[in-house]
């Protein structure tokens, strides 16, 4: 039972051990602790306070006054063990150690990101802005060298919140990354892979690169029915649009602000400027001031943040302000099933493919989107480079899921907490809790008329082919019998003869 305690010959804790300091214990390693062991040191710490163990001058040394001061003389001291009570403390030790084990700590079993593209280019610029499409290196809608270090970066603070997590090198069974078919998104993918998986050992193809090639995985603009939102063809999202701007709060936000939208609709030459339409503007200028351009004299700083409001307000527009719940169903809560189906997949050891980290780069109005559906939306636009978190625990063989928000890069992630659930949630509540937003047959609550299923359209393809088929047959049975008959005799008259 002294085995993990104080050395006797040198009176020293060993490296790996830990010490009683009050009722904590505060270990040198963070590796867990067993029974046995937990038990091994009460046994120590209680063999010590009833002086079955002590550090004490031997016998032979001696305490003496000199000048009326006490001094110890240490000349030949060393450990010595007082054996007293020591039999019990083994057996309560050794009691402690045949019970049942202590559960290990929580760990973290899975992680689902998704971040926003870095800093880009406006995707469009307004009619009597100097600075057009040519004005940028690469055109509109591209990714800077300010968003490529923004992601890097974030790559960067990926690797240490998740060092120990993943591997050091880069595996492809560990990690999946998934893009919209956009070059900044693509980009932002690859930055970031950059800052979390610099290549090292026999990763490294050329000394003079720290960069090595890893997947991004996409599917065509015209078929991204995940990250790219707010997804189009749903009429029935339409008509929640067009309800929305009906609402009080979108007509009294129009109203307080027809002047400024006269205003802005005059300096940039657009003809009918919106509530929803106005962000383009400050999207323009926001780029441009970032990029160190000269705006025209009528952008205000009190200009700016107008905008900037009213742009925000667009967001909430999209996804929230009417009949919320059913927008989330239609949108951002299409995502979010497909993250419940892979953290509920994650808790299962009988899965095909155990990836630990599942990664999404997307679009601020993905991370909106998401969010809103979660209904842990600020009602702010998402920066560049922001991350929504989900990170799966088990603890003893119980689930819970976190989420946090990084959407500062000189600080560490903000919780996020679902509504009516704590902060560490457990995974069935937050399945209870997100399932009002989940569709079941998106097709049909988008209220899209469609002609024939796939089950359909494959039955009917059948049921044809098998006609075609017996018609082929039959009509090749027909010419078969008819090439088959022999040639009869038949009566010859002659025209003209007479009998």
């Amino acid at each position: 039972c002294l085995s993990r305690g104080l050395d006797q010959k040198t009176s020293k804790v060993p490296s790996d051990s830990i010490v009683l300091l009050s009722d904590h214990f505060l270990p040198f390693s963070t590796k867990p602790f067993s029974t046995a062991e937990k038990a091994s040191n009460a046994a120590i710490e209680h063999a010590r306070l009833n002086g079955a163990c002590s550090l004490s001058p031997r016998s032979g040394g001696r305490t003496r006054n000199i000048d009326g001061r006490r001094k110890k003389d240490m000349e030949g001291r060393k450990s010595r063990c007082n054996w007293r009570g020591l039999p019990f403390t083994c057996i309560l030790g050794f009691i402690l150690a045949l019970g049942p084990p202590i559960a290990q700590s929580r760990t973290l079993r899975f992680v689902t990101l998704l971040y926003r593209h870095g800093d880009r280019s406006p995707v469009k610029t307004y009619p009597r802005d100097p600075y057009q499409e040519s004005a940028w290196p690469q055109g509109f809608g591209q990714l800077s060298q300010e968003g490529m270090q923004q992601q890097w970066d974030l790559g960067q603070a990926l690797r240490r919140r998740y060092d120990g997590f993943l591997s050091a090198s880069y595996n492809r069974q560990e990690i999946f990354v998934r893009s919209t078919d956009f070059d900044r998104t693509l980009m932002s993918a690859e930055a970031n892979l950059a800052g979390l998986y610099p290549p090292e050992g026999k990763q490294v193809f050329n000394p003079n690169i720290t960069w090595q090639p890893i997947p991004v995985h996409t599917v065509p603009d015209y078929m991204e029915k995940l990250l790219r939102f707010p997804l189009s063809s749903c009429p029935r999202y339409e008509q929640l649009q067009n309800e929305t701007r009906q609402t009080p709060e979108y007509v009294n936000m129009t109203v307080q602000n027809m002047e400024f939208l006269k205003m802005v609709a005059n300096m940039t030459g657009i003809q009918d400027v919106s509530l929803e339409s106005v962000w383009s503007v400050h999207d323009a200028l926001f780029c441009e001031t970032t990029h160190k351009m000269n705006l025209p004299a009528w952008v205000t700083p009190v200009v700016m943040t107008k905008l900037k409001e009213l742009k925000d307000f667009s967001f909430n527009v999209l996804f929230g302000i009417h009949r919320q719940v059913e927008k989330a169903r239609l949108q951002g809560g299409v995502l979010l099933s497909q993250i419940r189906k892979n953290l509920t997949l994650a808790t299962k050891d009988s899965a095909p493919h155990h990836f630990k980290m599942l990664v999404y780069s997307a679009h601020d109005t993905t991370l909106a989107a998401l969010q809103t559906a979660l209904n842990v939306y600020n009602g702010k636009q998402p920066p560049y480079a922001s991350c929504h978190i989900f990170e799966l625990y088990e603890d003893d063989g119980n689930f819970t899921v976190e989420m946090y928000f990084r959407n500062e890069s000189q600080k560490e992630p903000y919780i996020l907490q679902l509504p009516d659930c704590k902060q560490r949630c457990p995974l069935p509540q937050f399945l209870q809790l997100t399932e009002p937003v989940i569709s079941k047959d998106w097709k049909q609550e988008c209220q899209i008329i469609s002609t024939l299923n796939d089950t359909e359209l494959i039955v009917t393809l059948a049921v044809c082919g098998s006609l075609l088929f017996l018609l082929i047959v039959l009509l090749l049975t027909v010419l078969f019998r008819v090439k088959s008959q022999p040639l009869g005799y038949s009566h010859l008259s002659n025209e003209g003869e007479q009998p």
